[in-house]
């Protein structure tokens, strides 16, 4: 790209521009994922054992020492299953969290690349993202083995669940767009956005249901923009109902749009990088 030329803003160039550079992007993310686990004895296999182990601990706990019941269910299986439900809420959590978390930091730990005009910075968020959406899928697949061991079936329904992560996954890439370029200027932000995630987590149904909530405050929780997301991926993983197609479409037409907004302050605010870096 010309270093005088404006960066394109529109939703078709972003389009076009990660349609472009997809073999970049795949190799960036897949040395991305590998670089997490080099050096380890186990290697990428700790992609898989990381959730199992996590899953493991989750259903020791709640299972064998809290006894814990999902909305006071009183089934034989409802303890393990308490575990199961929890880690759906998890997942969704870790996809958001270490999208949004990564962000600041991007270009920060790749000055090299704001150095080098022709590079396309933009997919610098794309790749921590796919990175995310790696493991996300790791530990669904963990879960899906855990439903079968315990339930011993897998709702059909699990077959939406690609469909119920995209809206958020577009949205957390707006917010990495966002976050990217604030974190070249604010140095701060690196600092305050695991707190803020953090706080997110505990303001979505993941370790309760969302009935456990006055139905007063109920559509609050709602602005948080985890909370659908839950609750459609635990029809679609646990309860085998399908998705809302409504909120869903809904859901994905705001995200596309916070997308776009922080893809446009990203490519406006881009030129000012090497300024301050």
């Amino acid at each position: 790209m010309n270093p005088h030329q404006t960066p394109p803003t529109s939703l078709a160039a972003l389009i076009a521009g990660l349609w472009r550079n997809r073999d970049l992007i795949r190799q960036m993310t897949w040395r991305d994922v590998l670089g997490r686990y080099r050096g380890s004895l186990l290697g990428l296999a700790w992609s898989f054992f990381n959730p199992v182990l996590m899953l493991i601990v989750y259903t020791f706990v709640f299972s064998g020492i809290f006894k814990a019941r999902w909305g006071g269910a009183e089934d034989a299986g409802s303890h393990a299953q308490f575990a199961l439900i929890l880690f759906v809420g998890l997942i969704v959590n870790a996809l958001f969290a270490e999208i949004l978390n990564r962000a600041p930091g991007l270009i920060l730990s790749n000055v090299n690349y704001v150095k080098k005009v022709v590079f396309p910075l933009e997919i610098l968020p794309v790749v921590a993202a796919a990175a995310a959406i790696f493991h996300a899928l790791i530990s669904v697949g963990v879960l899906l083995l855990a439903l079968l061991l315990v339930a011993g079936s897998i709702p059909w329904t699990a077959v939406f669940v690609p469909i119920v992560f995209a809206p958020l996954l577009i949205l957390a890439l707006g917010g990495a767009w966002f976050l990217a370029s604030l974190g070249v200027f604010v140095r701060d932000v690196g600092q305050t956005i695991g707190i803020v995630t953090s706080i997110m987590m505990f303001l979505a149904p993941v370790f309760y249901p969302i009935t456990a909530i006055p139905e007063a405050y109920r559509a609050w929780l709602f602005l948080n923009p985890m909370t659908f997301v839950i609750e459609q991926a635990r029809d679609a993983l646990i309860w085998g109902r399908s998705p809302d197609w409504i909120g869903l479409l809904a859901y994905a037409a705001g995200a596309t749009l916070i997308a776009w907004v922080g893809y446009y302050w990203f490519q406006r605010t881009r030129k000012g990088f090497a300024d301050v870096l």
